[in-house]
């Protein structure tokens, strides 16, 4: 199986990845609770795991005979970092949009 390294946000783009990673939002799991929770079997869940831990979304820790996996945050903390820029560019331009004067759009 070839593997492939994600980004946070191209691998929270995955509907089931998502809906995976907003039940662990919630509290750390098992794959097997997280597969009661979704519509894809065990093996399948375990794979979007996979790229959620490759994409810093996710760690994992043993317990006993089961793998625990709960959100990383600091892999969470760089989403909201790099959404923080993208919303102080946007907002940035749209102020100088709106304080240039009406006389600079006439062609």
């Amino acid at each position: 199986m070839a593997t492939y390294q994600v980004d946070g946000w191209t691998a929270l783009a995955d509907p089931t990845r998502r809906a995976i990673f907003e039940r662990l939002s919630e509290s750390p799991q098992a794959v097997v609770d997280l597969a009661r929770a979704v519509p894809v079997s065990r093996p399948a869940v375990s794979q979007h795991l996979k790229v959620l831990k490759d994409a810093g979304l996710v760690d994992v820790r043993p317990e006993g005979t089961r793998r625990i996996y709960q959100v990383n945050l600091e892999g969470l903390a760089e989403l909201r970092a790099q959404l923080d820029r993208f919303w102080t560019k946007a907002l940035a331009a749209y102020k100088q949009a709106v304080e240039r004067p009406y006389e600079e759009d006439i062609p």
